[in-house]
């Protein structure tokens, strides 16, 4: 830990500690309190959901995809999905690259959800707070340094997991990691959705169609020539993911700042395009950009067994399972197209516990899209589903080790996977 000239104000220690609230923290935290155990959820912005909660989107790797959308993500997950239909805030969708069948819900409706599962579970929650250190003993974590609008604070706890997307506690505390600056990562895209639009026509602008007209059309910028615009559960409204911010480095705020601006700029070319090119938006308008850039790839920690391409495309089936996938190999890379690898018919593979587990650092446990995987076992696994699975077993994990007082590493499996089946988690 860093000395720092300013008091540091010590707050009560908390049992666990999550930081980040997208939808793998917000289910881990959500799980943990669900559970019994005292829990502090630290978030940068004012609102939990993270990448989640940014514009209208999609739940996807909930379903497999294939002839018959079998569901592989339940538990907590499915209390979220449906407080969403209930306020009449949700639609299954088929997906037009068949990566399964989605979920697309508004985000607005998901922000409370979030939020009021949360606090009525007793979540402590600390918005607009960023983790700017950590606090190490002996190679444990016991803790992160928080600044805020109040002041630099210090927060204990029994056991933290990062869902913070960019693995910055892990980071932080000295874990080994791959980036950016050993491989590409993932493009970036800044969703956007348009207003007054006549759906009834706009629905009959199949794929392939939107897509020619792109390669046809003459006078925009369109880094990326396909794309998707789909339906939601607001009338008049389609949301967008078409733009395509290339090469950028997502841990260099130079870099990532000027991603921000070119995401917006593209939004407002791609949205041009549609209205002056394709039926049914004629009439319509841009209606509202992503709340920041989204980053599919950024930090992926080197952990107790990585997941690997050959994991994904093999179906493999591990005795830690903690969660299930069968969404397709999806990379964005830097050219005009998306490049997709998909598994057997109708198969999945497991996620094992110990990509969770970082190799060094005791009392820490990893959730989301920076948990340890290779690029392209990654570009399937980061699926919001599949964030939410590994958050719940992150929650159900640190509240084994806080009852038994253990750390995640030696909790026994048979637990975690008993206690997640009671959750109502698919693990085969």
């Amino acid at each position: 830990m860093t000395l720092y000239t300013r008091q540091l104000i010590y707050l009560p220690k908390t049992q666990v500690l999550v930081v980040g609230s997208g939808s793998a923290g917000a289910t881990a935290a959500i799980t943990a309190a669900k559970l019994g155990r005292e829990v502090t959820l630290v978030e940068r912005y004012g609102f939990m959901g993270g990448i989640s909660t940014q514009v209208l989107d999609t739940f996807y790797g909930f379903f497999i995809p294939g002839e018959k959308p079998r569901k592989v993500v339940g538990g907590v997950p499915d209390m979220v999905v449906d407080q969403l239909f209930q306020a009449k805030a949700a639609i299954y969708r088929p997906n037009t690259y068949g990566a399964g069948q989605g979920i697309t819900y508004d985000p607005e409706y998901l922000k409370v959800i979030w939020e009021q599962l949360a606090l009525n579970f007793g979540v402590h929650i600390l918005y607009h707070s960023l983790v700017i250190d950590t606090v190490i003993e002996k190679d444990t974590l016991r803790g992160v340094i928080l600044a805020n609008k109040s002041g630099l604070y210090r927060q204990l706890a029994d056991v933290v997991i990062d869902a913070s997307g960019d693995a910055d506690v892990a980071a932080l505390s000295g874990v080994p990691y791959e980036s950016a600056q050993d491989q590409p990562v993932q493009s970036l895209t800044t969703t956007f959705k348009m207003i007054n639009v006549d759906v009834e026509r706009a629905r009959k602008v199949k794929k392939n169609e939107l897509h020619q007209l792109m390669a046809n059309a003459t006078g925009y910028d369109l880094p990326r020539k396909e794309g998707s615009v789909h339906i939601t559960p607001l009338p008049g409204v389609m949301v967008t993911n078409m733009t395509r911010v290339t090469n950028i480095d997502p841990l260099d705020v130079e870099q990532l700042s000027t991603a921000e601006s070119a995401g917006r700029a593209q939004a407002l070319e791609y949205s041009r395009f549609l209205i002056d090119n394709v039926p049914g938006y004629e009439q319509s308008a841009l209606g509202g950009l992503s709340t920041q850039i989204g980053v599919r790839e950024s930090r992926r920690i080197f952990g107790k067994h990585r997941l690997t391409r050959q994991d994904v495309i093999s179906a493999q089936k591990f005795e830690d399972a903690i969660a299930v996938c069968g969404a397709p190999i999806e990379e964005h890379h830097a050219g005009k197209d998306t490049r997709w690898e998909y598994l057997p018919e109708g198969e999945t593979y497991q996620i094992p516990y110990r990509c969770l587990l970082p190799k060094t650092m005791d009392n820490l446990i990893i959730a989301g899209r920076c948990l340890s995987a290779d690029h392209d076992a990654h570009a399937s696994v980061r699926s919001m589903g599949q964030c939410m699975a590994m958050g719940q077993a992150a929650g159900a994990a640190a509240s084994i080790s806080v009852v038994n007082k253990q750390t995640p590493h030696t909790i026994v499996i048979n637990d975690l996977q008993t206690q997640l089946k009671k959750l109502g988690a698919i693990l085969e």
